[in-house]
C-alpha cells in the first residue's frame, strides 16, 4: 500500500541539521505513527514520503522553510518561572513551557529570578534538515482517525 493523504503511516527516523551529527532519532524506540494531509510532520517531510511503502529506506534533504521555517528575530517573551517545571534552567536549554494552546518547545534565553526569557521559535527553526527514513507500515486510517486529525492507538493518541 503507497503512502497517500488519509493513510496511517508508521516509520523511524534519524534527524540531523545537514552536514552534522544527529540531532533526534527513534532508533531504540517505538516507529512515530502519523496521519498524512493532516499538518502532522513538517511538509518536505511528508512530500518525500509521498508514493513509498512499508519497507522503503530512504533520505532526504529538507530546507528551512519546509521544515520548521525560518528563524524570527525578537520572538522572544518574558515568562513567570512558575510556569516551568525544571528548577535548573540556564540559558541555551530547550525547555517546554505549557500554553493555552497545548505545550511549546522554547530555548532558555535568560534566567531571573522570578521571570524566564525565552525564545519561542522552534528549536530547529532556520536549519536545513536532513533525514534517514525507514516505513514500517502503511494502513487506511479509520474514520474516526480522519475526523479527529490524529492516529489513535499503537504509536498514535489514546483518548
Amino acid at each position: 500500500m503507497k503512502i497517500e493523504k488519509d493513510r496511517v503511516v508508521r516509520f523511524h527516523y534519524t534527524v540531523s541539521e545537514q552536514g552534522s551529527e544527529p540531532l533526534e532519532t527513534s532508533e531504540g524506540r517505538d516507529a512515530l505513527a502519523i496521519l498524512i494531509g493532516h499538518n502532522n510532520i513538517i511538509p518536505g517531510l511528508e512530500k518525500a514520503m509521498d508514493g513509498r511503502e512499508a519497507g522503503d529506506k530512504f533520505e532526504v534533504d529538507v530546507v528551512a522553510a519546509e521544515a520548521y521555517g525560518a528563524h524570527q528575530e525578537g520572538l522572544t517573551q518574558r515568562v513567570p518561572k512558575k510556569y516551568f517545571k525544571d528548577a535548573k534552567l540556564f540559558p541555551g536549554m530547550q525547555a517546554v513551557l505549557p500554553t493555552s494552546f497545548g505545550p511549546r518547545a522554547v530555548t532558555i534565553l535568560k534566567v531571573g529570578m522570578s521571570v524566564v526569557d525565552v525564545d519561542l521559535n522552534h528549536p530547529m527553526a532556520g536549519k536545513d534538515l536532513h533525514f534517514a527514513i525507514e516505513i514500517v507500515e502503511v494502513r487506511e486510517a479509520s474514520k474516526e482517525e480522519i475526523e479527529h486529525g490524529h492516529v489513535h492507538g499503537d504509536g498514535g493518541h489514546a483518548h
